[in-house]
């Protein structure tokens, strides 16, 4: 039988154990991420770092909520990113559903935060 999980009812580390996840450190895991970007300042660089250590000191063994990883992570990236100005518009709680599946294990949730540029 399947079990399906709200995403808010896990934690990353038992993602991690059920379906053997790592940490990617590679620069390169995902390339088209970093190509044909803007030179970051130093004052971007050190506000990614404080975000990226933020987010590391809070999520591994406990949950985090929705709430807390909006204040901890999203809004200090979209910030950084310039989605809070125009061409770009947020849209919350947009009603679309992600899963991911191993075997027996579902685990499903929404998203929570849209950026668009019309």
């Amino acid at each position: 039988m399947v079990q399906t999980i709200p995403a808010r009812d896990i934690s990353l580390y038992e993602l991690e154990e059920k379906f053997g996840l790592q940490l990617a450190t590679d620069i390169n895991f995902f390339p088209e991420w970093t190509e044909n970007l803007p030179t970051l300042t130093d004052a971007e660089k050190q506000a990614m770092a404080r975000v990226k250590s933020n987010y590391l000191n809070l999520n591994k063994h406990r949950l985090m909520s929705e709430e807390a990883v909006k204040m901890v992570v999203l809004s200090p990236l979209l910030d950084l990113a310039g989605f809070y100005q125009p061409p770009f518009e947020i849209e919350t709680e947009t009603s679309i559903e992600i899963s991911a599946e191993d075997e027996s294990f579902i685990v499903k949730g929404n998203i929570d935060v849209l950026v668009i540029q019309k």
